[in-house]
């Protein structure tokens, strides 16, 4: 550490040094003004700003508009430190250690490995402002999709493309939930729902006839905004990764009406199934109702209308055996024929022998969607004691989905060449 400490010590000299400019020759000691005019050159000035072996001071020089007053240091934006005391290098650190821990956490991570002395603050600031960058670029892509003004994307044929989404509560401050009701009737919201889609692809399925999903194929979106806002964010993630190339097109979901919503509008001609987890979980829901504590009953209910309907996808019979329940007090007769109803819209999304026979995916991608609920989302917005605002959660969440999709240093380059 006291040898690391030394070597810092150097290279924060050095680069004072290599930093330090010298004054503009006499014919160009004008530049362009955001105002139109011309600002001239008025003296070098010098600032301090950490850097990846500590702090250095920076020499440069500096340029005043007589006409409306604006002072600029142009070397500023090419270093890529405008408005900031950290260099990229360190903000590029305080984003990773932000996205993926609290940021006190993320304070002391940095201290130990980097020998950098930041507040907790810093890295929340930081990583905050990173993640809105990213989401802002985001944003900008979206609203070229929204013109339908692509690029082509080049490559071989995809034999089967999945598109999946749910979605998950995150713990928010109490504006946030302003005039929002709760889950509990009569109580108030305390989450916000942050919607997640996933895309990955599977090329072969074992010898058995269940689908493989191809290794490191799976890439994430996801915020807290509506559906129709969410649409197009997940439809740009799906054809960048193809989805026009794409043989085969799946859309699976957990039967709720935003999702489908979404499929109508950007994902038209796909196959649409429900995970047949979650229509087993609405199945045991009627069960519990019918036999309240007596578990062996609700087994055998199960038994029946789970193997022998359910999973054959023979849904118009279950929906009828479902609707045929008429002995119970009406509160819950009516809760049971939701149910049904549950079932009976989504009865062509249920057809599972068929997706069977065509080796796909019918359980939720085998975790695929249920895991970015707890990786992307989760393991970093749902911790004990954390309540965000939404635009801090998303841009934690846009700087979390750009590191898992191995696209972290393509933002760092593209800032590079801007």
């Amino acid at each position: 550490m006291a040898m690391r400490a030394a070597m810092h010590r150097a290279g924060a000299t050095a680069l004072s040094q290599l930093l330090r400019a010298d004054p503009p020759v006499p014919d160009k000691r004008e530049i362009a003004c955001p105002c139109g005019r011309k600002a001239r050159y008025r003296e070098m000035r010098s600032r301090r700003v950490l850097t990846a072996v500590g702090e250095v001071e920076l020499q440069r020089p500096w340029y005043l508009c007589q006409t409306c007053h604006h002072g600029q240091c142009p070397s500023d934006s090419g270093l890529d430190i405008e408005k900031t005391e950290l260099s990229p290098g360190v903000r590029r650190m305080l984003a990773l250690v932000g996205s993926e821990a609290p940021f006190d956490h993320g304070r002391q991570q940095i201290e130990l490995l980097a020998g950098l002395e930041v507040t907790a603050k810093a890295v929340e600031r930081t990583a905050e402002a990173v993640g809105a960058d990213i989401a802002a670029c985001d944003k900008q892509e979206i609203a070229r999709a929204l013109q339908l003004n692509l690029p082509i994307v080049a490559g071989p044929p995809i034999p089967i493309l999945y598109v999946e989404m749910d979605g998950t509560g995150v713990p928010v401050v109490k504006a946030e939930t302003e005039g929002r009701a709760g889950k509990v009737k009569g109580e108030p919201a305390h989450t916000r729902e942050a919607k997640i889609g996933s895309v990955f692809t599977q090329k072969s399925w074992d010898k058995e006839g269940y689908p493989i999903r191809e290794p490191d194929s799976t890439t994430y979106v996801a915020a807290i905004e509506s559906a129709r806002e969410f649409g197009p964010r997940l439809y740009l993630e799906a054809y960048n990764r193809g989805w026009d190339r794409a043989t085969k097109k799946v859309v699976i979901g957990d039967g709720a009406e935003w999702i489908w919503n979404i499929a109508d509008e950007h994902f038209p001609g796909a196959i649409r199934i429900v995970d047949i987890y979650h229509a087993r979980q609405h199945l045991w829901d009627v069960a519990r109702k019918l036999y309240p504590g007596q578990e062996a009953e609700q087994k055998r209910w199960m038994a029946i209308h789970q193997d022998e309907l359910l999973d054959q996808g023979k849904i118009e019979e279950l929906v009828a055996a479902i609707r045929s329940i008429d002995s119970l007090p009406p509160e819950l007769l009516e809760k049971i024929r939701s149910e049904a109803d549950y079932f009976d819209n989504n009865k062509e999304r249920m057809r599972y022998p068929n997706f069977r026979a065509q080796h796909l995916f019918i359980f939720i991608g085998s975790g695929v969607i249920e895991a970015g609920c707890k990786t992307i989302i989760g393991a970093r917005c749902k911790k004990s004691g954390m309540f965000w605002t939404v635009r801090g959660a998303n841009a934690i969440l846009a700087l979390r989905c750009c590191q898992f999709n191995g696209r972290f240093e393509n933002y760092w380059e593209a800032r590079k060449a801007a």
